[in-house]
């Protein structure tokens, strides 16, 4: 927190990341630096509100007892100046000081970094520079609605976010999928569903040496046909390029074969699903151990959950598309730290769950609450950094919540089909 509060006082980053050279140049009521911080404690309520709750709080608890309160209009003008990319610069950051100094904690995988991809669609402001951007969806159901895919690079056991993009919907998740191959490294699996799978994406992964672990449905192929007949539990074949397609601008031709390993996993219902991974060696990584494994993924389904539910990133705090770049990168910012505090309280929550029936963890719900304002003098230049990460991790130590194993919810396929949210009735109310 100490670099990254340094990191944004710095002149040179706030240089990097101002739309043009002549922004905040000039002394005003709202600098670079509040404006950021601003945009980081969760702006979900009424702008003015937030504004005058921001204000109260560097005078009251940061003691800038001089800091004047701004208006929309000013908070809207200054945002306007600071390039959407500060955010995903924050988190990676945050990424980088977890990895690199903290290498004793992070957990792996049979040495694996154990990595997830996933989609999700967001419903941004209906405003005509959005619909001009992103397209208008429409259905029998519903009037139209702006849209956006979404996809996350998401590394399960450890809840940190790597890397976040935002396309429109006629891009592929495919495709977004290849993108955040930029960022991986040697020793990292990363899992797909059953609507990833493609000989192009595997073959993407086979050149830049990264591993996988893929569900394909029973015909995804000839080969993935006979395996699925042969009751085997393992085997390793050579896949080819789809043949009625055309290969001239691909970096491969009809020709072209990657050995990969078919696996078969029962689930508890009996039925069978097919999994197609790169670890070919059966000795090694045996069978048994794939469907363990593979339901790792749930946590970037979880974090969507966390992403939409708990942080509200569709409660856009403004209309432009560069607001919701903002906010959607912020959004992604905000998790990693809480992250990173909430990893921090492992061994403690480990001594507290020894006398209980159950296993304990944070409520993450509760973190982000507890998160709010206090955001404010963990990225604000403060002396007293760690009392106030002190005073928030015994908050996050009052409020643990059991983690009762084998519960199921029942899911339902058809409850976004119109689009709309569903009604949700649980024990779970709004924090921020």
């Amino acid at each position: 927190m100490k670099r990254i509060s340094q990191e944004i006082s710095d002149f040179p980053f706030q240089e990097k990341f101002k739309v043009n050279k002549n922004d905040f140049t000039r002394r005003r009521k709202q600098s670079f630096l509040f404006t950021i911080i601003f945009i980081s404690n969760f702006i979900r309520k009424s702008l003015s509100l937030e504004i005058e709750n921001f204000v109260s709080y560097l005078q009251t608890q940061c003691g800038l007892s001089n800091a004047v309160s701004f208006t929309k209009s000013a908070f809207v003008q200054c945002r306007k100046k600071i390039n959407p990319e500060v955010f995903k610069h924050l988190s990676t950051l945050v990424v980088e000081e977890f990895y690199s100094d903290n290498e004793a904690s992070v957990k792996l995988w049979n040495g694996f970094r154990v990595l997830a991809v996933d989609g999700s669609i967001l419903t941004l402001p209906r405003t005509q520079e959005l619909k001009d951007i992103y397209g208008e969806t429409k259905s029998q159901n519903t009037d139209g609605v702006i849209q956006a895919r979404v996809s996350v690079l998401y590394d399960v056991l450890n809840n940190i976010v790597l890397d976040g993009i935002i396309s429109t919907l006629s891009v592929g998740e495919r495709h977004l999928a290849k993108q955040h191959l930029a960022i991986v490294r040697e020793k990292d699996l990363i899992i797909y569903d059953r609507g990833y799978p493609s000989f192009d994406l595997i073959y993407k992964h086979t050149k830049e040496n990264v591993d996988y672990l893929i569900r394909v449905r029973t015909d995804f192929s000839n080969l993935t046909k006979t395996f699925a007949a042969s009751g085997k539990t393992s085997q390793t074949v050579d896949i080819s390029p789809g043949q009625r397609k055309s290969h001239s601008i691909k970096p491969y031709n009809k020709e072209a074969t990657i050995k990969v390993r078919l696996i078969r996993i029962k689930l508890a219902s009996g039925q069978i699903e097919i999994l197609m991974t790169s670890l070919l060696d059966s000795k090694k990584y045996r069978q048994k151990i794939f469907k363990e494994l593979y339901f790792k993924r749930w946590g970037v389904e979880t974090y969507y959950d966390e992403l939409k539910n708990k942080l509200k990133v569709e409660h856009f705090s403004g209309y432009s598309h560069q607001t919701v770049l903002q906010d959607f990168y912020a959004a992604l910012f905000i998790s990693n730290i809480q992250t990173i505090i909430v990893n921090d309280l492992e061994d403690e929550i480990k001594q507290v769950s020894q006398n209980r029936q159950y296993e304990y963890k944070v409520n993450n719900n509760m973190s982000y609450g507890l998160l709010k304002d206090k955001i404010i003098s963990l990225l604000f230049s403060n002396p007293n950094i760690e009392e106030v990460d002190k005073e928030l991790k015994a908050l996050l130590m009052k409020n643990l919540i059991p983690n009762r194993p084998n519960r199921t919810n029942i899911r339902s396929k058809d409850k976004y089909k119109r689009r709309k949210k569903p009604k949700v009735v649980k024990n779970q109310k709004d924090t921020i």
